[in-house]
């Protein structure tokens, strides 16, 4: 029983065999997926996901900052009226990524900051997405106090997961890098410590060893427990078990 707490299914590269991708989920023991919003223009076929499958879904709902421009703060007016008509259980995928371009470090800055308020306001989690920019998210999260958060796809170094958890309760999403060969994670993984790891896809992107550079998708997780097993010398089934708790209490379920 595993619990992909980041997937995109929603997107266009699932257009055509949605259906399939979910069954096929299913079938290598995936029991929930948690579907993070990216931008205005993916509210709708989110919405339209959740209803498809509403025995396997839930959804958080936030700006992707990738997705902060101009007019991003038009955009944060839309994303926070959806995240409070609907049943949400995070706000995300939110953060800062400066790894292709810093034009917009500050608005970034500022729509994460935000948003962080709104997790506080309404008693979220909130999913992080952060690139080249560890320092200025640990300055958000520690300036607005944040309950509980999940650095997804953390590919951090042991020392980066001591200076995260002094920002608050965090949780460690592990995904198909880690079975990359030179991603060197295990270290991290150990800090990291099963109490707080999380698997996830980020379908249809970072499929794992062997589906590396093809489109990834739910079921392809199992590589990646597999993977977190051999480094903490655990069972498949102890990896899934306990991050499907962690997931399950994150997510309030």
């Amino acid at each position: 029983m595993i619990f992909d707490t980041h997937t995109h299914i929603y997107l266009e590269e699932f257009s055509d065999d949605c259906d399939d991708v979910v069954s096929l989920a299913i079938d290598a023991g995936v029991k929930m997926m948690m579907l993070p919003n990216v931008d205005v223009q993916t509210i709708e076929p989110l919405k339209q996901t959740l209803k498809r499958y509403p025995d396997c879904t839930i959804a958080a709902m936030g700006l992707h900052p990738t997705s902060v421009g101009d007019n991003y703060k038009a955009q944060l007016k839309l994303v926070y009226s959806e995240l409070k008509s609907g049943n949400y259980k995070a706000v995300g995928e939110v953060g800062i990524d400066l790894y292709w371009d810093t034009t917009y470090r500050i608005q970034q800055i500022e729509a994460f900051i935000e948003q962080l308020s709104w997790a506080n306001e309404l008693s979220l989690p909130v999913i992080i997405h952060n690139r080249e920019a560890l320092s200025d998210t640990i300055m958000a999260l520690k300036e607005m106090s944040v309950d509980k958060f999940i650095m997804h796809s953390f590919g951090g170094t042991p020392h980066e997961v001591a200076k995260v958890r002094e920002a608050g309760d965090a949780y460690f999403g592990i995904n198909g890098v880690a079975t990359f060969k030179n991603s060197h994670l295990e270290d991290t993984i150990r800090e990291i410590g099963i109490e707080r790891l999380l698997v996830e896809t980020d379908a249809p992107y970072l499929a794992p060893v062997p589906y590396r550079g093809k489109r990834n998708q739910p079921a392809y997780i199992v590589n990646t427990v597999n993977k977190i097993a051999s480094v903490l010398n655990m069972t498949t089934d102890e990896i899934a078990e306990a991050t499907f708790k962690n997931a399950a209490h994150i997510f309030n379920i």
